[in-house]
């Protein structure tokens, strides 16, 4: 096939992947041409971080050189702002934890940056994604195609959760020439080409800003407001009709001899991301019992758990002189620990920039109310607030990547899941009923936190995603 009258256009970022990926496209006989984003300025502070345009640009322009096609420069920094900053600041203000990535890739890389390809006379955009995009027939209309998009054949750099918002349109334009390659292979491919890019170190922190502390970040729009650090002891679970409710109504779920372990035993993270050619498991609950459930009942299964203590105080005497003062009483089921600036900026899950000291364990948020302007936390790993197994995505918020494996209200299916990028596939059970999608882990899951995507798998196909309501 003559691929010459083929224009694609690379999105060229000064990494090795983009650049490896800009190369075996003109390998193969594409008629290329990259372009090179700028989503933010300098002279503005709130999204400056250590990664530096101009040398990512610099760096840009000698691969392009390197390779013999032409480079552009276009900015997008208006963009970037109102599709994906705004939203982050706007999703923090609400206690949600978001993923800019995710936006970046649906609002910027396969939106605005696709749009001004077109315009070069582009027939294609292609990325340094970890993912790989196969074409099927659509079986009730031979000339119409439907595209999947499957997981990286890395299976410690699948990519596939940042391109999870993805839809038909969009996927349709879209190329991803290393998804089919190792990292080690890429840097290879890089360095037997000679490209500048080659010993380059992968980017981190926000999509095109770089790596950001964000509490600071943060603070450039949303203002410090001192609050309390509440830790919640054991017994408030003992006595709380929620969750006490909840745990039996998983266990009126399970099929007969299963069983759940409640809380997430601590293990640092698996390296394979990927589904590996594993089977999904069998789920331990019956799915007659699912369907038995009642939209209430999933609606309560899968609420956040309320922390509302209640802290009361009581007078005292101090000292030789017998000073009159006042101190918060004891509280069986917890404590003051401690202040913060800012509810909002703390997410579940969250160990580091809490100053909170004195224990034995490892301290972790638990709940946020940026209400009341309050943060949770709990000590140890196994603590009852760190695991969920149910959680809902909003009726309207679901997103689907093939329209013919929609979920209709009452289906039931299986699906493997993740509710952020480095976690490896968890089994789940999907539940779609006229309000929202629910989704019931296998496994009590870690950290869940409102605004995360959670993105569903079939084998090594990504189905659809959507961000956690509550």
């Amino acid at each position: 096939m003559d691929k010459s009258g083929i224009k694609v256009c690379v999105g060229l970022s000064g990494g090795v992947d983009s650049s490896v990926a800009a190369y075996l496209l003109k390998q193969e006989g594409y008629d290329v041409f990259a372009m090179f984003m700028q989503n933010w300025h300098d002279a503005d502070p709130t999204l400056h971080g250590d990664c530096e345009w101009e040398e990512d640009r610099f760096v840009a322009e000698m691969v392009a050189r390197k390779i013999g096609i032409p480079l552009y420069f276009v900015d997008l920094s208006k963009q970037y702002r109102q599709r994906v900053v705004d939203y982050m600041f706007d999703e923090y203000a609400k206690g949600r934890t978001p993923n800019p990535d995710v936006l970046c890739n649906r609002e910027i890389k396969f939106d605005a940056f696709l749009e001004v390809a077109l315009k070069y006379g582009a027939d294609y955009v292609a990325t340094g994604h970890y993912c790989r995009k196969e074409i099927l027939r659509d079986a009730t209309n031979d000339k119409n195609e439907i595209y999947r998009i499957l997981e990286g054949s890395d299976p410690n750099k699948d990519q596939t959760y940042f391109l999870c918002q993805l839809g038909q349109e969009q996927l349709s334009r879209a190329l991803f020439p290393i998804g089919h390659l190792t990292k080690p292979e890429v840097r290879r491919i890089a360095k037997e080409a000679e490209l500048p890019s080659a010993e380059k170190k992968d980017s981190q922190g926000i999509c095109f800003v770089g790596k950001v502390d964000l509490p600071t970040f943060l603070k450039q729009k949303l203002e410090p407001k001192e609050g309390r650090i509440v830790e919640v002891f054991e017994p408030w679970y003992l006595q709380d009709g929620l969750y006490i409710w909840q745990q039996e109504c998983l266990d009126s779920l399970l099929k007969e001899g299963a069983s759940l372990e409640r809380t997430v035993r601590y293990a640092p993270e698996e390296k394979v991301l990927t589904s590996d050619g594993k089977p999904l498991g069998e789920s331990p609950y019956s799915d007659d019992a699912i369907a038995a459930l009642d939209n209430g009942s999933l609606e309560k299964l899968s609420r956040p758990l309320n922390y509302d203590i209640q802290f009361e105080t009581e007078s005292y005497r101090s000292g030789k002189r017998h000073v009159k003062k006042t101190r918060i009483k004891e509280n069986p089921f917890g404590r003051i620990v401690g202040e913060h600036e800012g509810a909002q900026f703390y997410t579940i899950g969250q160990r580091k920039g809490l100053g909170v000291g004195g224990h034995a364990l490892p301290v972790f948020v638990i709940s946020t109310d940026t209400q009341s302007n309050i943060v949770y936390v709990g000590e140890g790993h196994s603590h009852k607030g760190l695991s969920r197994f149910c959680l809902k995505i909003s009726q309207e918020e679901i997103h689907w990547i093939r329209p013919d494996l929609v979920m209709r209200p009452g289906e039931i299916r299986r699906y493997r899941l993740r509710i952020r990028y480095r976690q490896p596939l968890q089994g789940a059970t999907l539940i779609m009923r006229e309000s929202g999608l629910y989704i019931l882990f296998d496994q009590a899951q870690r950290g869940i936190s409102p605004g995360q995507f959670a993105v569903w798998y079939d084998s090594d196909e990504m189905i659809g995603s959507g961000p956690i309501q509550a």
